[in-house]
């Protein structure tokens, strides 16, 4: 049995694959830094579970996902992210993930979403599930952008230049504007500013209390 952990800090990757082998030592756990090696390592040996952190450089967590699962659509795959907003675990789940868990959550946490979704069962950290539950509906206003779109408003929401997403997602700048233009259209708002307010009032985008 092998576990894919995929995540581009190094640290932060090694200490988690660490831990899973002292949590599970009768599996084998490797790791790939991008979403464009771990697309080549599922391709070169199919790992029984893949373990992928949402903001990848290059491709992203959500779009490796939808890569692997249009083709091996029994491939099964945890999100393990350091954020926790509804919309991002809900596009997560809409990508084909099995389940959602923050990096805040105890190893305990982590051991035991590894091990139900092993055994094919899905698993969503609990305070998450509670969230989800008591707001099981998307709000009306982000049901008419695709995956690829929201992505790019999530991106815009956190203030990343235009160039930056052009290099994470691997597409050009003038795609990128494209997308904004048809983002504000869809999203009817005027202004990069007005993105932004409507993605906290969304809860795609959280705001630290002062």
């Amino acid at each position: 049995m092998r576990i894919l952990l995929v995540d581009d800090h190094a640290v932060v990757r090694q200490g988690y694959a660490a831990l899973l082998r002292a949590l599970l030592p009768e599996v084998r756990v490797s790791e790939a830094g991008s979403g464009e090696e771990a697309l080549q390592k599922v391709q070169d040996e199919i790992p029984s579970l893949v373990i992928v952190d949402v903001g990848l450089p290059g491709i992203s967590g959500l779009e490796v996902t939808r890569r692997l699962r249009q083709k091996l659509p029994q491939l099964r795959v945890l999100f393990f992210s350091m954020h926790d907003e509804l919309p991002l675990v809900r596009q997560a789940l809409e990508a084909g993930a099995s389940g959602y868990i923050t990096k805040s959550s105890s190893p305990e946490v982590l051991l035991e979403a590894v091990r139900r979704i092993l055994a094919g069962h899905p698993y969503i950290e609990q305070p998450l599930a509670t969230q989800l539950a008591c707001q099981p509906a998307e709000d009306p206003r982000l049901k008419g952008i695709t995956q690829r779109e929201f992505e790019i408003f999530v991106m815009l929401a956190r203030g990343l230049p235009a160039r930056e997403i052009a290099e994470r997602l691997c597409i050009s700048g003038k795609t990128v504007s494209n997308y904004l233009t048809l983002l504000k259209s869809k999203l009817q708002v005027e202004s990069q500013a007005e993105l932004v307010h409507l993605a906290i009032d969304t809860g795609v985008l959280r705001v630290a209390a002062l």
